[in-house]
């Protein structure tokens, strides 16, 4: 002890004189501090990873690692998920690369059906979404079904399940169909207005989305395509238009406690707190009109929020949950999905003039099929290049490029030990262009991958060799409960629209950039040149 009181005394008077208090005491905690942390630093950086990791023997990236971040910087790249496809398009693997982040924190990237597989169904409830992503989340759309993990996740799915089967989704057409003829037809009025007949379609693709989820999720004519002022559109664009600073908003909830940024002066916290008062408020509003509605004009009605009152198996605060998830995820969706499309049917005009011969070919014109007693359903679901145009889209563009689990126990992947709390990625933007699972052509817009070649009939692969090679709607319990859903509700909105207007970029020079921090939409909006197509 004394030996070493006077080592940390000589530290104190001939090394660091101008910091050091003159006393034997701090001069030996201090040394001490300094050894456990460079012990500390040496197992983090040199030993742990190369000798005890249970990860130290899988493909990693051999580039692009820093000092303690790792490859941490992948986590807030742009486009989502870009990185990711990267990694698994040039390291060797057998499903899973091993890379680390802030600390040296482990990470894993799913690269192959198999370990898709072991995540998305069979060990599916060994897993859970991050705790941070679920806080984040959380203020948005509150306790819903996205929110829920285990055996409340079960219950939900369960009791939501049968608002979104195929004989559901089959009697909700109509609506589909009559809200994208109200689509063309609010964008027709604006060109009349606009002499350079350029639309900004994501807005419109908002509106009539949120119209559909209003009338389909509802029973309630919301009119956002008719009412420019509407209020649920202006707060849901608000909280998912991408700027930098929602990105720095979503980064900074990825390092600190939510606790901390709540506190911090900052005027986003403000209007997050402003936004989801508000959401939630015409939510409550929602229902209590919802159930006075149900007891005046009786119970028998087709939309989701009737059912779920129906079935008595969820409180009002719970019904008010559900609907953030249904409005958000359920209008968000499909309004992506239809700003993609017309972005990629503008960039290769001949797909387009080829869709549109389709669609005029089968319907003469769009309010035709409405009086003509016409099942829509069977008359859409029946166009081949139609639906490969929107299976291609849904391909290349995944509403949500990147989620994450966390295991809540130890388990495996592909035959793999996994400690308890090791994050995995499973990453739709990467998976549905990876070169490996969907070929050279990975990258390209092709929709003929969707035809079958010798029948001239969809095909339900796009020549993958695996379901788990898309990955739009995830697979197992936790899938997308709405996939029949947004799927109809595409189709419909792609052949009216499509039907109806010729459309180019109207920058043609312009570089579409994917921005957003949880789903996926253009940082500048999606701006095309319409021209209508003749009479429909």
């Amino acid at each position: 002890m004394v030996a070493a009181v006077d080592i940390s005394s000589i530290i104190s008077l001939y090394l660091f004189p101008q910091f050091l208090p003159q006393t034997g005491l701090t001069g030996l905690f201090l040394l001490f501090a300094s050894i456990n942390f460079g012990l500390w630093i040496t197992w983090l950086l040199l030993i742990y990873p190369f000798f005890f990791s249970p990860f130290r023997n899988f493909p990693r990236p051999s580039t692009g690692h820093y000092p303690l971040i790792g490859h941490g910087y992948v986590l807030f790249s742009r486009p989502p998920g870009n990185y990711y496809l990267k990694f698994i398009t040039e390291i060797p693997n057998d499903g899973i690369i091993h890379f680390r982040t802030f600390f040296h924190t482990d990470r894993l990237l799913l690269a192959d059906p198999r370990a898709l597989a072991d995540v998305l169904v069979h060990k599916s409830y060994d897993f859970e979404k991050p705790l941070w992503v679920r806080s984040f989340l959380r203020q948005f759309l509150g306790d819903g079904l996205l929110m829920t993990e285990g055996d409340e996740h079960k219950f939900q799915r369960k009791h939501i399940m049968p608002a979104f089967s195929f004989r559901h989704v089959k009697e909700l057409y109509p609506i589909f169909w009559k809200k994208a003829i109200e689509l063309t037809q609010g964008i027709a009025a604006e060109m009349h207005e606009n002499p350079e007949h350029v639309v900004e379609v994501n807005h419109w693709a908002n509106k009539v989305t949120m119209d559909i989820i209003g009338l389909a999720g509802l029973g309630r004519d919301i009119h956002a395509l008719k009412n420019s002022d509407d209020e649920l559109i202006k707060n849901y664009e608000e909280i998912l238009e991408p700027t930098t600073e929602k990105g720095l908003y979503f980064v900074l909830h990825v390092l600190f406690p939510q606790r901390l940024l709540k506190a911090l002066p900052w005027r986003i916290n403000e209007r997050v707190q402003v936004t989801t008062s508000n959401l939630k408020t015409i939510c409550r509003q929602f229902v209590r009109e919802k159930k006075q509605r149900m007891k005046t004009e009786g119970e028998d009605q087709i939309d989701i929020l009737s059912i779920l009152i129906k079935s008595n198996d969820f409180s009002d605060e719970s019904l008010v949950d559900q609907l953030l998830t249904f409005l958000a995820a359920g209008h968000e969706t499909t309004s992506s999905a239809l700003t993609w499309t017309t972005h990629l049917l503008s960039l290769h005009p001949e797909i387009q003039r080829r869709l549109r011969d389709e669609i005029r070919s089968h319907i003469p014109s769009a309010p035709s099929i409405l009086n003509a007693n016409v099942d829509i359903s069977g008359l859409l679901e029946s166009l081949p290049y139609l639906n490969a145009i929107c299976n291609e889209s849904l391909r290349l563009y995944p509403t949500i490029p990147v989620s994450s689990r966390i295991a809540i126990r130890p388990t495996s992947i592909s035959g793999h030990y996994i400690p308890k709390g090791t994050m995995a990625f499973v990453v739709p933007w990467a998976i549905n262009r990876s070169p490996h699972l969907w070929g050279p052509t990975a990258a390209e817009f092709r929709p003929e991958r969707w035809i079958d070649p010798e029948t001239g009939h969809a095909n339900n692969t796009g020549g993958a060799a695996s379901n788990y090679s898309l990955l739009t709607f995830l697979h197992g319990p936790r899938s997308c409960i709405g996939e029949k859903f947004a799927r109809a509700e595409l189709r419909a909105l792609v052949a009216v629209f499509c039907g109806t207007f010729e459309m180019e970029m109207a920058d043609p020079d312009e570089v579409v950039q994917p921005a957003g921090t949880i789903t996926i939409k253009p940082r500048n909006g999606m701006r095309l040149r319409l021209r209508t197509a003749g009479d429909w």
